[in-house]
């Protein structure tokens, strides 16, 4: 079974994307980037990048490894948000530290509900 973990942007997460729900709603539908996956995947966690510069992305992901990892939970793959993909002026080198020490395949996207203008 899959175990997804997504990572997003943390002002993003805190301000604007109110409980991260197109990235839940879209792994719910299979849609964008999960549409991947069969029904035999669960999202596991949410987890912010830890703030801007994303200089603490390792220790969070080490940590999300420490605690969950007495339940017997370990991510298989990772999802990089969109508020990081296209939005993170960090990305490059947020998602070089993210594929460097995950161990799992990591995917550039989760969603696939972005407005193509916003006054239309």
């Amino acid at each position: 079974m899959e175990k997804i973990l997504i990572v997003g942007c943390k002002k993003a997460m805190d301000d604007v994307c109110i409980g991260c729900s197109r990235c839940m709603v879209g792994f719910n539908r299979r849609e964008g980037e999960f549409q991947r996956y069969e029904e035999d995947a669960e999202l596991m966690g949410l987890l912010n990048c830890g703030d801007c510069p994303g200089a603490t992305i390792v220790t969070r992901l080490a940590q999300v490894n420490l605690w969950n990892k007495p339940m017997g939970e370990t991510p298989t793959k990772v999802h990089i948000a969109p508020c990081i993909t296209d939005h993170c002026p960090h990305s490059e080198t947020l998602i070089k530290k993210i594929k460097a020490k995950a161990g799992v395949e990591v995917v550039e996207g989760t969603h696939p509900y972005k407005p193509s203008d916003i006054f239309s």
